[in-house]
Formats: structure tokens, C-alpha cells, sequence
């Protein structure tokens, strides 16, 4: 068997498009701790990077604290789709908690409410629903759609992140019923605190590479001082693992997370993803399948993706450790 380099580029297709991707592309690296994932979105520059690279640093040289839990539930993740597939989605996924995206550009209100009504037709009258918008509304609209959204639920768990501004979420959550959880209003900030100073939120959303690591992330949890949910940043099982360290290591875990993301993957680099088991993840780390990772990386030599990965990793280094690309030349 051929040796497996200790940095590997990948491409892997997914099911279906989410955040307007077809296929999701990164670098894995592996330390002395075991494997990471460093994938930063393209719409990150070097700044907005730097936290995702101390974060793969962590999970590649210093690993994660100890679980205090074996297993954490998840909830199924529904993309923008007919409601027939919303449907078939929730169906198959062994989840009681569904979180679905909704305000996709180019669709209506009605195609979200469709969905929403598809989604607990699937799970059933106990069931969880809440909705994602990624700020896509105005204060006003924000109102007029989670109202209707929450009708067309039969009760909503919660929204996430309706609006863009922390005022604008202030602003909501004194018109509506419906709680609202911070996703871009932390992760995105300068200041993660200004929006629960504010009181524009319920919950917290952490995103363990977009937040700097799973011991960052511990702190702001400790630091808010409201409920918590961890989500991913649609990653292979090996970026998913870090998640699922940190949802393993909260002290309290009163939702379902955001990790069961695995499934939007047409294909994976390891041999037994990630995935739900009746609604839970059971607490591990796989290790990459030389064969499926060699798979991942041709597709990314394919693409061209050796070339444009380079040269960004150099740029995101030297923003995590203040320096600028002239000094490294």
C-alpha cells in the first residue's frame, strides 16, 4: 500500500447543492494527534481563515478534551429542496429534530412553507423543527416569515440567524414567540459577546473551525452563558469530528446539534462516516481511507485545486501568526 502524505488536498461531490456548492473542496492534515481538516469556504479571505487553521492545528498536534458523553443527538439537516425530497430526506435520517434552510435565493415564501409542512408531515407531531434563513431578511420580512413559518411547522424550536445585524435580531425577537438563535452574528463578529449583551438571541450556534478550535470554543460557551448548539461548516468526517469533541465535552447539551452533515456527502474520505445512529453520533475520530482519500485528492488534482490551496495556506499562516507574506519571501 502506498504511504499516505501527511497533507492531502480533496474534492468530494455533494448530493445535493448546499451554500450554492456542488462539491466540497479543503486540505487534510495529520500531526502527532491524528487527522484534521482545514476548509475554510472560499468567501473567506486570509483573516477569516486564520481561526479554521488554529483549529486544524489543534485536532492535528494537541487533540481535544475529554467527552463527557458518548453519543450526541443531532438533528437532520433538509437543503433547499421540493418537498417531496424534504420529505424522503427526514424520512431516512433516524432524526426527531429536522433544521431546515429556507430564504434560498430564487425561491418564494411558499416554496419554504411547503417544505416546512413536508418536513412535519415526516417527523410527526413530537418532532422538532427549526429553520435556518442564513440572514437573509430584513427586520420586517424576518417577522412576517417566522410567523408564517411557524404556522406552516405546527411550532418552530427555533429560527437561526433571520437577520444579518445584531439590532436587526434585537428587533425580531421582541416581535415574535419563536426563539432565535446567533449563528453569523458570533462566529462572524469582531466581538462573539455583543449579541447576547444585546439580548438578540436565545441560543448560540458554535462552529467549532470558523470560532478557532474546540478549547476556543468551550470558553465561549462558558463566556455566554446560554444554550448552546454545535454545528459543522459541511466537512468531510474527519472536520465533522472535531464537532462532535466539542458537543462531547459541553457540560450541557440541551439540543440536538447540527452534525449529522455527513449525509449531504455524495462520497467521504473515510470508511464509516460520521452518521447518526437513532439520532445520535456515537463519540469517535475515524482516521481517512487511503483509498477513498487517494480517490478525493485526484479529484482535486483534476480540478486544479493543488495550485489554488498552496498559496492560500501560506496566506492563512502568516494571518494566524501576525505575519504578512512579504516575510515569509
Amino acid at each position: 500500500m502506498a504511504t499516505v502524505p501527511d497533507v492531502v488536498v480533496y474534492r468530494v461531490p455533494l448530493v445535493t447543492r448546499f451554500r450554492g456548492l456542488t462539491e466540497r473542496d479543503g486540505v487534510l492534515l495529520r500531526g502527532e494527534a491524528g487527522w484534521a481538516e482545514f476548509a475554510p469556504f472560499w468567501d473567506y479571505d486570509a483573516a477569516a481563515s486564520a481561526p479554521w487553521w488554529r483549529a486544524a492545528r489543534e485536532a492535528a498536534d494537541v487533540g481535544w478534551p475529554e467527552p463527557v458523553r458518548a453519543a450526541v443527538p443531532v438533528n437532520v439537516t433538509v437543503p433547499a429542496v421540493d418537498p417531496e425530497r424534504a420529505r424522503a430526506i427526514v424520512a431516512g435520517s433516524g432524526c426527531t429534530t429536522a433544521k431546515v434552510k429556507v430564504a434560498e435565493p430564487g425561491q418564494q415564501p411558499a416554496d419554504d412553507e411547503a417544505r416546512v409542512a413536508a418536513v412535519r408531515d415526516a417527523l410527526g407531531p413530537a418532532g422538532r423543527i427549526r429553520v435556518d434563513a442564513n440572514a437573509a431578511w430584513d427586520a420586517d420580512a424576518a417577522v412576517a416569515r417566522i410567523r408564517a413559518l411557524d404556522r406552516a411547522a405546527g411550532g418552530l424550536e427555533y429560527v437561526e440567524q433571520p437577520c444579518r445585524t445584531v439590532d436587526e435580531l434585537v428587533a425580531v425577537r421582541r416581535r415574535v414567540d419563536v426563539p432565535i438563535a446567533a449563528d453569523e452574528a458570533i462566529r462572524l463578529a469582531a466581538d462573539p459577546m455583543a449579541a447576547v449583551r444585546a439580548g438578540a438571541c436565545d441560543v448560540v450556534v458554535l462552529k467549532v473551525a470558523p470560532l478557532g478550535g474546540v478549547r476556543a470554543c468551550l470558553a465561549l460557551a462558558e463566556r455566554v452563558g446560554l444554550p448552546v448548539v454545535v454545528s459543522s461548516a459541511l466537512e468531510t468526517s474527519v472536520g465533522l469530528a472535531a464537532g462532535l469533541a466539542l458537543a462531547a465535552a459541553l457540560p450541557e447539551l440541551p439540543y440536538a446539534c447540527g452534525l449529522a452533515t455527513a449525509r449531504l456527502l455524495a462520497a467521504d474520505v473515510v470508511a464509516e462516516p460520521l452518521l447518526p445512529v437513532a439520532g445520535a453520533i456515537p463519540v469517535r475520530r475515524p482516521a481517512p481511507d487511503p483509498d477513498l482519500l487517494a480517490a478525493a485528492a485526484e479529484r482535486a488534482a483534476a480540478a486544479g485545486d493543488d495550485e489554488r490551496w498552496a498559496p492560500r495556506i501560506r496566506a492563512v499562516q502568516a494571518a494566524a501568526e501576525g505575519r504578512s507574506e512579504v516575510e515569509d519571501r
